[in-house]
């Protein structure tokens, strides 16, 4: 049976190789100078090997502590940040926060909930990206995002908060004037507006009730990066477009936007709070999901009311 590492020897050898005596050792890590010394010469026995050239004034690295000292220095500092890790998971939430929001959805819905988190949490600071575009969490060295999406990416640990509806629509004059459209097919002859990020495809694909699917796809004079840039053309009369509700639900309100293919309905998605499935959840990054679970499961943007 394998026997398991001396960490305890290995961590005592990678201090006096750092600070160059056992006195030093014992002082950085607040233990008696016998207990370092012990832990090399177990260590050394173990390997078969000196690690150190001892002499009553000097003590330096043999050829083969050299050789290991550095790679016994790594072992150390990574378990020094797991322990870290498992701390700051167990104490109260503190820390960066650094999170990916879609732009619309953020600045309507995420900004103005962050007071709140603050006030309950004012030892966590957030670094907030707003954009369309997916970032890749653990290259970008995100904490976590909201995504909007009908499947969250397997490689992470997801949350699902809500559902997310997705409209098509147009404004009253442009349909006083081309008339309302009766089947999704319909729209391979109208100008429609398009949003460059949509997951998979820019296919619009719809369903109804009786189980049959239409794929469409939108052409027209516009396409975007981001939804509410839309609008303005939209609102002008002059095409239609997808919207997803919590841009389209004040607008559907008022009257400014009217649904049509109501009897269809598009792909639907939801709205997740997703983390690197590889990293342990910090507390800050826990209270931080609780919090959205808590103020966004049950969304004030959907329409009718």
């Amino acid at each position: 049976m394998a026997q398991l590492p001396d960490f305890e020897g290995l961590a005592m050898f990678a201090k006096v190789a750092e600070h160059g005596s056992f006195a030093a050792a014992a002082r950085a890590t607040g233990v008696s100078v016998a207990t370092v010394s012990r832990g090399v010469a177990r260590l050394e026995d173990r390997l078969g090997a000196r690690l150190f050239n001892r002499t009553s004034r000097q003590l330096s690295l043999t050829e083969f502590g050299r050789t290991i000292s550095e790679k016994a220095g790594e072992i150390y500092h990574q378990a020094e940040e797991a322990e870290s890790s498992a701390r700051e998971m167990s104490v109260q939430p503190r820390g960066l926060v650094r999170l990916a929001v879609p732009m619309s959805y953020g600045l309507r819905w995420v900004a103005p909930l962050l007071p709140g988190f603050f006030r309950a949490y004012p030892e966590v600071s957030i670094d907030l990206h707003l954009s369309d575009a997916s970032v890749d969490l653990v290259a970008d060295g995100f904490d976590a995002a909201l995504r909007i999406a009908a499947l969250p990416d397997s490689s992470l640990v997801a949350r699902r908060l809500c559902a997310v509806t997705q409209f098509v629509v147009a404004s009253p004059e442009y349909l006083r004037r081309e008339g309302r459209p009766t089947h999704p097919r319909e729209l391979v002859d109208r100008p429609c507006l398009s949003y460059a990020y949509r997951a998979r495809s820019a296919v619009w694909r719809f369903t109804n009730d009786a189980g049959e699917e239409e794929p469409v796809m939108p052409t027209g004079p516009l396409r975007v990066t981001n939804s509410d840039a839309l609008l303005p053309t939209l609102l002008d009369g002059l095409a239609i477009a997808e919207l997803p509700e919590f841009i389209a639900g004040e607008y559907l309100a008022d009257g400014r936007l009217e649904a049509i293919l109501t009897d269809w309905s598009l792909t639907k998605g939801g709205l997740y709070f997703v983390t690197p499935s590889a990293r342990a959840r910090p507390a800050k990054v826990a209270a931080l999901s609780d919090y959205f679970a808590e103020h966004l499961s049950e969304p004030t943007w959907r329409w009718p009311k």
